[in-house]
C-alpha cells in the first residue's frame, strides 16, 4: 500500500439507478490530515461509509491498515464522527461516552477518566451529569467528537465535523484535530467548506457527481493550478471594479464576495495594469495582493456551477 490507511480502487455505488460515486480511486496516507471535498450531493458521504463498512460498493474494492478485515472489526482503532450525528438522549453524557469507550475495548474505569478528561477540554464538564437531550445541538455534536477520540485511534474518520458550529467552538474542534495529526494519527474528514479544508489539509482529493476531479497534496495542487492571482478588497465603488473584473483583456476569471474578490489574470495579464485600471476607476482598495490560488478559487474552476447544483436525489445519498 505504500504508506497508505485507506485504499480505495475503482470503486462504484449505486441507489436505485442513480450512481453516487462512479470508478472512484483514492490513497490516503498514513500521518497527516486528508481531505475529501466536494459540493452537496458529490458523494462523500457515501465514500465514507463504504470505508466504514456500513454500506458496500458495487464494483471496487477497499482496504484499511491494509487489511482483508472489514472496517467494523477495526472499530478499535478508528475514530468515526458520522454526519448523521446519533445519540442516546436520555443517557447523561458522562455515562454515555463511558459506555462508548468500553464499546471500543478500554476498561470502564479508563472510559470514565478519558471521558471527563475530553468534557473539561472541551468545556462540558459541568454537563456531565446532564442528560444528552439537555445540551444544545453544538454541545452535542462535542459528545460524539469526544466518543471518536477518546479510545485514542490510530485513524480518524470525521464526515463534515464542524457543520453547524459556532466559530468558536468550530476553532477548538480544529485545533484538536491538527493535534491528533501532529501526534502522527490519520485524519481524514469530509466537507463542502474550502476555507476549512485549506487551513487544515496536506493532502486533499475533490470529488463532483461521484467523480474525482482532483487528487494531490494541497502544495503542489496550488502550484499546477497555475495562472497570476490577485485578492482584492474595495472600500467604494465596487459596481465600478466589477466592470472593470469584467474585463477579459485584464481578468480570466474572477471569485467575486461583493467587497473582495479573487481574480485570476488574463494570459499574459500585468498586475500593475490591473491596479492601474482600478485606480483610474477611482475604486478604493484596502486590499491588493498577488497571492497564490485559493483552493476555493481552484474548487469553482474545477468542479463548476453545474456539478455545485446536484439534484435533490444526489444529496440525500451524498
Amino acid at each position: 500500500m505504500n504508506g497508505s490507511v485507506i485504499q480505495v480502487e475503482r470503486v462504484t455505488k449505486r441507489f436505485s439507478g442513480h450512481t453516487a460515486v462512479e470508478g472512484l480511486s483514492l490513497a490516503v496516507p498514513k500521518g497527516g490530515i486528508f481531505g475529501l471535498l466536494g459540493p452537496n450531493g458529490a458523494g462523500k458521504s457515501t465514500t465514507i461509509r463504504m470505508i466504514m463498512n456500513i454500506i458496500s460498493p458495487d464494483e471496487g474494492r477497499i482496504s484499511v491498515f491494509d487489511s482483508g478485515a472489514a472496517s467494523r472489526d477495526l472499530s478499535e482503532r478508528i475514530g468515526f464522527l458520522p454526519e448523521e450525528r446519533g445519540l442516546y438522549k436520555k443517557m447523561r453524557v458522562l455515562d454515555h461516552l463511558t459506555f462508548l469507550g468500553e464499546a471500543k475495548g478500554i476498561t470502564r474505569a479508563s472510559a470514565k477518566t478519558r471521558a471527563g478528561k475530553w468534557l473539561e477540554r472541551l468545556g462540558l464538564a459541568d454537563w456531565a451529569q446532564k442528560k444528552v437531550e439537555d445540551l444544545s445541538k453544538g454541545m452535542q455534536q462535542k459528545v460524539q467528537f469526544i466518543s471518536a477520540l477518546q479510545h485514542d485511534p490510530e485513524l480518524l474518520i470525521l464526515d463534515e465535523p464542524f457543520s453547524g458550529l459556532d466559530p468558536v467552538n468550530s476553532q477548538v474542534m480544529k485545533d484538536v484535530v491538527v493535534e491528533a495529526a501532529r501526534e502522527g494519527r490519520t485524519v481524514l474528514f469530509s466537507t463542502h467548506i474550502m476555507e476549512q479544508a485549506e487551513k487544515m489539509c496536506d493532502h486533499i482529493v475533490i470529488i463532483a457527481r461521484g467523480r474525482k476531479l482532483v487528487d494531490g497534496p494541497l502544495a503542489q495542487i496550488k502550484r499546477e493550478f497555475g495562472g497570476r492571482h490577485v485578492a482584492l478588497t474595495f472600500t467604494r465603488n465596487s459596481d465600478r471594479a466589477n466592470r472593470v473584473l469584467s474585463d477579459r483583456s485584464l481578468v480570466a476569471s474572477s471569485d467575486d464576495y461583493g467587497a473582495s474578490a479573487e481574480v485570476q489574470l488574463a494570459a499574459g495579464g500585468d498586475p500593475d495594469r490591473l491596479l492601474k485600471t482600478l485606480v483610474q476607476e477611482d475604486v478604493g482598495l484596502s486590499r491588493f495582493e498577488v497571492v497564490e490560488p485559493s483552493l476555493q478559487a481552484i474548487f469553482i474552476a474545477k468542479v463548476g456551477a453545474d456539478a455545485a447544483n446536484a439534484p435533490a436525489n444526489e444529496v440525500h445519498h451524498a
